[in-house]
């Protein structure tokens, strides 16, 4: 049996799965007992003030388990995740806090009251699905100078999530590495709409959402590929995991743990159980002792 243990900026995760942010509710003993199941847990995204979210309908779902969505990222906001971070902390996992704003002074003070109650900040440099969201990822000197001031008021590791609809996310990377980022996250959702041909309307009541799931992955791996190559901080690679050899392609490009978002949406924590057992049988398969040694295999190393 394969050794399935990574280390992510110094934080031990028994498995390379993480619990990607938005999936499920954000309560501190769901977050727990997901933890139970998957190496690392990621909130949803908390705003500086509590956020309603979209009107309904926010979820599409589309063949061969993908999705869109364009859930406004609804949270209750700083003060009242206080008590719920807290308890989620007391799990067996590492909590994972994503953090989004509007504009700068958001995010550090977000990060600057509840950072340190977690044990990573990861921060949402891209959202398809809120006004101005991208503007963060799309710019290198913008991404940097977030990570950079967020840097100075956590201790925690900090995480800079980032989106494909940038020129050259490849860039962003090297910026926000150069900034103080601990980590990447890549990907966000792709922006993505359907439209209902009966009633010539979109299907979202936000018209447009991000595209998860299957149809996401090869972008995924094409965007971790392009980062593992520039940078030398850890990946973390989100988009299309719904089995263990989803996760092996991931890692093989560069990701050093793997996030997981709608096969938990479909299957719920039992996701994170079968795509670590396929993932451990696919490395006795290969000869594999360590999930780490796939990390980067694709680009000639540890070969």
């Amino acid at each position: 049996m394969a050794n399935l243990k990574i280390s992510l900026f110094g934080l031990g995760l028994k498995n390379p799965t993480i619990l990607a942010s938005g999936v499920i509710d954000n309560t501190g003993a769901i977050l727990k007992r997901v933890g139970k199941f998957a190496g690392a847990v990621t909130t949803k995204s908390i705003s500086p003030e509590p956020r309603k979210g979209h009107e309904t309908p926010t979820i599409v779902e589309l063949e061969e388990r993908s999705m869109l969505n364009a859930m406004g990222l609804p949270n209750p906001g700083i003060e009242n995740f206080k008590e719920e971070l807290k308890i989620a902390k007391t799990g067996e996992a590492p909590v994972i806090l994503n953090v989004v704003a509007k504009d700068i002074k958001g995010f550090v003070e977000v990060a600057e009251k509840l950072g340190n109650f977690a044990d990573a900040v990861e921060v949402n440099l891209s959202c398809p699905n809120v006004k101005g969201g991208l503007e963060f990822s799309q710019s290198a000197e913008v991404a940097g100078d977030v990570i950079s001031k967020i840097k100075k008021v956590t201790k925690v590791p900090i995480i800079a999530k980032l989106g494909p609809n940038v020129n050259s996310i490849s860039e962003i990377a090297k910026a926000v590495e150069k900034a103080g980022a601990s980590g990447i996250t890549a990907i966000n959702t792709m922006p993505a709409m359907e439209i209902d041909v009966e009633t010539g309307k979109a299907i979202l009541a936000n018209v447009s959402g991000g595209l998860s799931g299957s149809h996401l992955r090869p972008i995924a791996v094409k965007c971790i590929y392009d980062i593992y190559g520039e940078v030398k901080i850890p990946i973390i690679g989100t988009g299309g995991v719904l089995t263990g050899e989803d996760a092996a392609e991931l890692m093989m490009a560069g990701a050093t743990a793997v996030g997981v978002g709608t096969a938990v949406w479909n299957e719920g924590p039992a996701a994170f159980q079968r795509i670590s057992k396929e993932l451990n049988d696919f490395l006795d398969r290969k000869g594999y002792k360590n999930a780490s040694d796939i990390i980067g295999i694709s680009h000639g190393k540890n070969v």
